[in-house]
């Protein structure tokens, strides 16, 4: 990119646009990295979209004329802030805040001015939330801070703020009263969309929030009172191990039962005798001759 004709420093213009670009990438790299983490831990996702650009040099030029300044490399780096610049595009309000506190938490970045057009908009109606960083930037042998301009605004604001400028560009920045009075209106219209879809956000989440606290406490509810009455009941021995057996006792065959039947009647009888008196005879068997005695289908 080249800066108009009669700059002759293209050396120095060289270097400096790679330093601004160095920057840029540095900055990117960040925002990406705050929004993957926001995805992964929150499932949220607080920047729609990101933009970056070099200023032209017709702009820069136009910017330092108007400052009354030449146009030396010196002079730009020291007077136009805003030669690297992003844009960061949220969903609500609340989000730009929230990612601006995040990017002035970074070790490595100076806050050097902020300029917050949301609680003080411009007098035609532009809000928007401005930062001018200092990053690092890592060369071969030696570190230099470059300036970077960050704006965070809603897709709201990003909507007026783009029609704005392109009818202001067509007025070459003269517009008619009527026109900027009807650009000033919008703008108002805009930042009560912004409220509005705020508020309704906020109650979804408080809507959302309190159904799971309800899921929850029930869960928990159901879970307390099942080992709240296990503490004051009694599970006996014996229906713990005739439980275990009839889990671990292999099903009968029809015939299998039929000697089981015949054993235990056997048994009943020869106690009954017992009982009677006749402790001192030797049992005869009454099987059948021929026949071998079965216990639970085992030969005797």
């Amino acid at each position: 990119m080249d800066l108009p004709m009669f700059y002759d420093e293209a050396e120095d213009w060289s270097k400096a646009l790679l330093l601004y670009d160095a920057a840029l990438k540095e900055v990117n790299t960040k925002l990406e990295i705050l929004n993957n983490e926001f995805k992964a831990a929150h499932q949220y996702n607080p920047i729609e979209h990101i933009t970056s650009r070099i200023k032209t040099p017709q702009s820069i030029a136009k910017k330092l004329r108007h400052n009354q300044k030449e146009l030396t490399i010196e002079n730009i780096v020291k007077y136009v802030n805003d030669v690297a610049g992003i844009r960061i595009i949220c969903s609500f309000t609340s989000d730009i805040y929230r990612i601006a506190d995040l990017i002035a938490k970074q070790n490595d970045i100076k806050v050097l001015k902020v300029k917050d057009y949301i609680m003080c908009p411009k007098e035609n109606g532009y809000t928007s939330y401005h930062m001018i960083i200092a990053i690092p930037v890592y060369l071969s042998d030696r570190t230099i801070e470059t300036k970077v301009e960050i704006q965070i605004r809603t897709i709201a604001m990003d909507f007026w703020a783009s029609l704005e400028h392109k009818i202001y560009y067509k007025f070459e920045g003269n517009a008619p009263e009527n026109i900027r009075k009807e650009l000033k209106e919008c703008s108002e219209i805009v930042a009560y969309l912004d409220q509005k879809m705020l508020s309704l956000n906020e109650e979804i989440k408080n809507y959302t929030k309190a159904n799971m606290e309800a899921g929850q406490q029930q869960i928990t509810t159901t879970y307390q009172s099942v080992v709240t009455e296990s503490f004051g009941t009694i599970v006996e021995e014996e229906e713990i191990t005739l439980g275990q057996q009839v889990v671990g006792q292999p099903e009968f065959t029809l015939s299998e039962e039929n000697v089981a039947s015949e054993v235990v009647s056997e048994q009943l009888e020869e106690d009954k005798e017992a009982k009677e008196g006749n402790k001192g005879k030797k049992k005869t068997s009454r099987e059948k001759p021929g026949r071998k005695r079965m216990i639970f289908g085992i030969r005797a």
